[in-house]
């Protein structure tokens, strides 16, 4: 295994590009973790107009300067970085995370569902050196699109350490999953407000962003359900902790960090085979058909019964396969490797 301490460039230590929009959490925990080790250039992507004219300047410049590039997503602000990693002959590593590599027209999610986004998330797919897609699911789905030059799966990690059970838990089911028209669909929160309706002495807790007009489609249903709106990685944290079931009801995950993170608070998954969910739920939990409110209740009832011992083996199975720690090694191992090949050591 390479020694990331000694790896330089022109007598410092080797630079990266990071290409990533920080207010996601997942993106921002791989680049604490890549800055631990290696120096670090941030490139977030633009967010209006003004900034998309300057953007491919910015990128062209930083990248002449660094070693390897990183970025999270297939899309417009990493295609201008691969056109230019492959012109000043740099490695560009990308990390699919599920939404850049989806085709699902009947709910009009994904990359590949419109021309606009397709165009870019297929270019940066075909041209980066190595993907790293979330989840063998993830995988599969680029694979009957591009042809990779290489391609790893590395799951996303969970803090383990963070997201730890406590004591005290409520009488609490918990989601998560955005409040908007294509929330609903994508994430099941339809079924998860009629289940709602089964268990009166319960609250159940949506996690996420909010848009009025969802929120009142779904409290038509149950006015009692609970929408936390956008809140903090700790907010959710202790959420999660206090309930004792958890749902993820949806047409389809790529990973599914919700039930990861839950997983490692010790509750038990109640979810859909949709994706990449059994890849990390296994055993440990209950599955139910998508839309069926009726399946999801008997199994919300069964996971409610469930001994204390299956919490705590949804949560080792967390710590043993999908813990950040975990995901920190491979991710600096497999950049150094890139880095070494590249003619970089």
């Amino acid at each position: 295994m390479i020694d990331t301490n000694e790896i330089k460039y022109e007598g410092g230590m080797m630079r990266i590009c990071f290409i990533g929009n920080l207010s996601s959490t997942f993106i921002k925990r791989d680049y604490e973790i890549l800055k631990k080790h290696f120096e670090i250039d941030l490139i977030q992507p633009p967010n209006n107009k003004k900034a998309w004219i300057k953007y491919p300047s910015i990128v062209k410049n930083k990248i002449k300067k660094c070693d390897v590039v990183f970025g999270w997503f297939a899309g417009w602000h990493t295609a201008f970085p691969v056109h230019y990693a492959k012109k000043y002959g740099k490695p560009f590593v990308i990390v699919v995370g599920g939404y850049d590599a989806a085709y699902v027209p009947e709910i009009n999610y994904g990359a590949f569902t419109n021309v606009k986004e397709k165009i870019p998330a297929k270019y940066v797919l075909e041209n980066a050196d190595l993907l790293l897609p979330v989840s063998e699911f993830t995988k599969k789905e680029i694979l009957e699109k591009v042809k990779p030059k290489r391609i790893k799966v590395i799951y996303n990690g969970v803090d383990v350490e963070k997201f730890k059970p406590i004591r005290g838990r409520r009488n609490t089911i918990v989601t998560i999953g955005r409040v908007t028209k294509r929330g609903i669909k994508l994430k099941g929160l339809e079924t998860f407000a009629e289940t709602s309706l089964y268990f009166p002495d319960y609250d159940f807790v949506v996690i996420g962003e909010t848009e009025d007009s969802a929120i009142n489609r779904l409290k038509s249903i149950n006015p009692k359900l609970v929408f936390t709106g956008p809140i903090s990685h700790e907010g959710v944290r202790k959420w999660l902790q206090s309930a004792k079931v958890y749902c993820q009801l949806s047409y389809r995950e790529s990973f599914g960090m919700g039930i990861a993170e839950a997983m490692s608070c010790g509750c038990i998954p109640v979810v859909t085979k949709s994706g990449a969910i059994p890849e990390v739920v296994d055993n440990t939990g209950f599955y139910v058909p998508y839309g069926d409110e009726k399946a999801t209740a008997e199994a919300i009832k069964k996971a409610l019964d469930a001994p204390e011992e299956m919490r705590k083996k949804a949560r080792e199975r967390i710590k043993n396969l999908f813990s950040l720690a975990n995901r920190e090694r491979k991710l600096v191992s497999l950049i150094g490797e890139i880095y070494e090949n590249n003619g970089g050591l």
